[in-house]
């Protein structure tokens, strides 16, 4: 969601692996033409001209979707000298992360608060040790604090080791600091335990044994003896609910247990009793840490988008916009290849790879190729709700000058922080990176953040009056909540783009299986499901798969599979290329 923030801790799954050996081939990046023209954020991409597909209708490998969990798997594979292909019904790449331009203004489609960019080794964000074994880098702008409004008040919040304690002494008391401390000295320790072992490493195959488990063993031993027994016992519960830690350290404060449940569902879509342990250990140590800061990509997040799809390319790798996956064709329970909405069909040699969520790729498959009781599996598996959605453009005269990028508004603790019409993020990254809009304006995305219930929109005419008429109602949460964060002197008429997005919209823009944010699984109750498929060369990447929903664990889930379709040797020698 907002947050792009993903432990580094193991837990295995085994589909059969495919070691794949290098060939040679010429560099073509196409999108549906060969049409060369700069995207939004300054950086080559290729239009399309919605003719068929040019080229070679084969590749070693074809990938489904260029969300950032494909594009990170696609890219890598590339790296590992694969001949990839990549298909992405949307004109733009990036799935969830795109960028889209509406007169001169550079939205955000989805992510925008980033950290461990910059870091490097095994503490690195997933999505930042990809980009370094592709030689990308992405500049960015550090800051360390957001505005808070919550029904106590508001306030900058800033993260390190002891702004935090001065909020909470003036908004909630000294119980809340007592409480705040405890939990701090009870979890840092266990910070390097739940960072020992860096995604890269991990594969989906009994080759992990050497990529991770022998090759990070001593790290992993060294950070259990620094901890000792106390903190050693505590590390075995990185694999459960966070609620647990937070139970046994009978933390009574009602702020500190709300903010814990609020940072919780920022960065996983579920309060403190469905995330594990590891995740927000991980969140606490990148947060609260001397010496930390947040990270703002300029030009966007579709920056990120654009070194992926560089690195793509830089390897020989095939990207084609416009190009609709109507079927994977499967053949004596093998997947061949996939059949596109204009008819082709176009080969894979080795392997496919779907990064569309675990509904939507199950549409893709004909039902006889699957056993019931891994449809049945699917079709039960929850879902998160939607989203609301609210891009505007607007002149920043007027606005103060010392306006901050992102603001959280909880407006009642009681209902919940997962509530629907309850929180609402408000991001203004041009005030971080001004190229976003033209000079002396500001762009600005708030969302509801996976909270709005597709039963509401369901089957409802996108231009009956009855939608429109839906669309203002459920938006007012997002206007007032702009309102109060931008101040007087913003107004809502003076906006030289508005746009609502709704759980229709997100479902017809990001092929979003009723618009989805993903599966609703629980740690504790449930686990994300590994990369294979009851299908022979069959994958799947992205957020319905280990580890789970943001952009660090998307971007980690397309690395896993990668590394599982290459050999040892080849992934060994790409985490000693990457240092790590």
């Amino acid at each position: 969601m907002a947050l792009s923030l993903y432990p580094n801790y193991p837990r295995f799954l085994f589909p059969t692996t495919c070691n794949k050996s290098s060939n040679t081939r010429s560099s073509y990046v196409a999108p549906n033409s060969i049409t060369n023209v700069p995207s939004s954020n300054g950086t080559l991409l290729v239009k399309d001209n919605k003719t068929s597909f040019p080229g070679k209708a084969e590749a070693d490998v074809v990938v489904i979707g260029s969300g950032i969990g494909g594009l990170c798997c696609a890219s890598l594979l590339a790296r590992y000298e694969q001949d990839v292909l990549l298909f992405e019904s949307h004109d733009q790449p990036g799935g969830a992360a795109h960028s889209f331009e509406v007169k001169d203004y550079k939205f955000d489609s989805g992510p925008s608060l980033f950290s461990g960019f910059q870091s490097r080794g095994l503490q690195a964000n997933p999505l930042a040790q990809v980009l370094d074994a592709l030689g990308e880098s992405l500049p960015c702008v550090n800051y360390d604090s957001w505005m808070v409004y919550v029904p106590e008040g508001e306030f900058l919040s800033r993260i390190g080791p002891t702004e935090f304690y001065k909020d909470l002494e003036k908004y909630a008391g000294p119980n809340a600091v007592q409480d705040w401390k405890k939990l701090l000295d009870t979890i840092l320790p266990l910070s390097s335990a739940a960072m020992a072992l860096p995604p890269l490493s991990i594969r989906s195959d009994f080759g992990v044994i050497s990529t991770a488990a022998a090759r990070y063993a001593p790290s992993l031993l060294k950070s259990f003896i620094e901890m000792g027994p106390k903190g050693a016992l505590g590390a075995t519960k990185l694999l459960r609910p966070f609620s647990e830690i937070v139970d046994s350290l009978e933390l009574k404060d009602p702020f500190v247990r709300n903010w814990i449940d609020l940072l919780a569902f920022l960065l996983a879509g579920v309060k403190s009793n469905g995330i594990l342990s590891a995740e927000m250990i991980y969140m606490f140590a990148e947060w609260y840490k001397p010496g930390c800061s947040l990270e703002y990509p300029l030009h966007g997040s579709g920056a990120i988008v654009d070194a992926l799809v560089r690195g793509l390319q830089k390897f020989g790798g095939r990207i084609s916009l416009r190009s609709h996956v109507e079927e994977i064709v499967v053949e004596n329970n093998r997947a061949i290849g996939v059949k596109l909405r204009s008819g082709q069909f176009v080969r894979a040699r080795k392997a496919v790879i779907s990064n569309a969520s675990m509904w939507d790729t199950l549409n893709l498959l004909p039902k006889e190729a699957l056993p019931k009781s891994y449809i049945d599996r699917v079709k039960t598996t929850q879902q998160c709700e939607s989203f609301m959605h609210l891009h505007l453009g607007f002149d920043a005269e007027g606005i103060r000058e010392d306006l901050g990028i992102h603001h959280i508004v909880v407006n009642d603790w009681e209902r919940g922080v997962d509530a629907d019409q309850n929180v609402v993020l408000i991001s203004v990254p041009s005030v971080l990176s001004p190229d976003l809009a033209p000079p002396g304006k500001h762009v600005l995305h708030a969302y509801t953040p996976g909270t709005e219930p597709f039963e509401l929109w369901e089957g409802l005419d996108r231009t009956s009056s009855e939608y429109k008429q839906l669309k203002a109602e459920r938006s007012e949460v997002m206007w007032k909540a702009v309102e109060r964060a931008i101040g007087p002197g913003f107004k809502r008429e003076k906006c030289e783009v508005k746009l609502v997005g709704t759980p229709l919209t997100h479902k017809r823009f990001l092929r979003r299986n009723r618009g989805t944010y993903g599966p609703a699984i629980e740690a504790g109750k449930g686990s994300f499901p590994g990369h294979s498929t009851p299908v022979s060369q069959l994958y799947c990447c992205g957020d319905s798969t280990f580890p789970g929903i943001g952009v660090p664990a998307v971007a980690a889930s397309g690395a896993i599979v990668a590394n599982s379709l290459v050999s040892v040797s080849q992934h060994s020698q790409l985490l000693d290329a990457v240092g790590i």
